[in-house]
């Protein structure tokens, strides 16, 4: 079992910054592909990003893409969300995922272990 608990969620005005934290409990946290999704009230859980399990890649849903960047750290068994430019629309609940698989990842069904999520609020 993998438990995930993300932190670094808040309120921000537009065009601030915030930086996501997911730490994991798993043994070989290195073993997995980690991503984040969010969600917003009323829509679909939707990708966010993901990478690779060495770090050396990353990949990014279009609308993020240029403002955010995830990194990780194996050693702390720690990914990070660093999002910048923020946006009202960026406003959802975001949750770390990790997955078993590699390769493109960037469904939920594909993800094996949740955290609780955190919330992003964006002001305008």
């Amino acid at each position: 079992q993998v438990q995930l608990i993300e932190s670094g969620g808040g309120l921000v005005q537009a065009g601030g910054s915030l930086r996501l934290s997911c730490a994991a409990s798993a043994r070989a946290f290195s073993f997995y592909t980690m991503g984040w999704f969010r969600q917003a009230p009323g829509k679909e859980r939707e990708f966010v990003a993901q990478i690779s399990r060495s770090g050396e890649s990353t990949r990014y849903a279009d609308s993020v893409k240029g403002r955010f960047t995830l990194s990780r750290d194996n050693a702390k068994k720690t990914v990070y969300l660093q999002m910048n430019s923020l946006k009202p629309e960026d406003t959802a609940v975001y949750y770390c995922a990790a997955a078993f698989g590699s390769g493109p990842i960037q469904d939920v069904t594909e993800y094996n272990y949740w955290g609780q999520g955190t919330q992003v609020t964006v002001s305008s």
